[in-house]
């Protein structure tokens, strides 16, 4: 008879999460992911079939209650002519108040494009997707702002954010800088 699984997944998953967000895929140990989710290695691959298995399952968390709520603004069919300031605005009010030992700084997907995601075909195919999402999200706000030629400039606002998101982690500082910098790009399509 098998065993009735005695945890929440949703639960485990997000403790997950925060573990890949704050180390990245490679640097996240089977012994911090046990810590964090309260599940022995036996457990965690009986229900995910692999470290990787569980990652995948953040990846889709992390995209669900993170990535793809921030972005649902840009992508209303009006998202008004401030759409692209208040999101990165969203960013800044979120990077100046988190603590620096936070697990949320930066960017898990970010975290993990040096590592996993420049060696495995299927985790760098969700990267860039990822930010393939963004810049069509922030080209859409950028349009319906007014701007004739979205592109280059969505992907000039989503090179800065990326190099806010990457580098937040060790130089808070910088990273707001950046998204300032993003911010007034924006801005200037008015």
């Amino acid at each position: 008879m098998a065993r009735t699984r005695e945890f929440d997944t949703d639960a485990v998953v997000r403790a997950a999460r925060d573990v890949f967000w704050e180390h990245g895929y490679d640097m996240a140990s089977l012994a911090d992911l046990e810590r964090a989710t309260g599940l022995g290695r036996s457990s965690l691959y009986q229900a995910f079939g692999s470290k990787r298995g569980l990652f995948d399952a953040a990846v889709e968390e992390y995209l669900g209650s993170i990535v793809r709520p921030r972005l649902a603004p840009l992508l209303h069919p009006t998202p008004g002519r401030n759409g692209v300031r208040d999101y990165l605005d969203g960013f800044s009010s979120t990077l100046g108040t988190l603590a620096s030992d936070s697990p949320h700084l930066g960017c898990m997907l970010v975290s993990a494009a040096p590592g996993i995601g420049a060696r495995d075909d299927a985790a760098g195919a969700v990267i860039r997707g990822y930010r393939s999402e963004l810049e069509a999200a922030l080209a859409h706000a950028l349009e319906a702002a007014g701007d004739p030629d979205p592109l280059p400039r969505a992907k000039l606002i989503t090179g800065l954010l990326v190099s806010a998101l990457l580098i937040a982690r060790i130089d808070r500082s910088e990273a707001l800088a950046l998204l300032d910098l993003a911010r007034t790009h924006a801005e200037s399509t008015r």
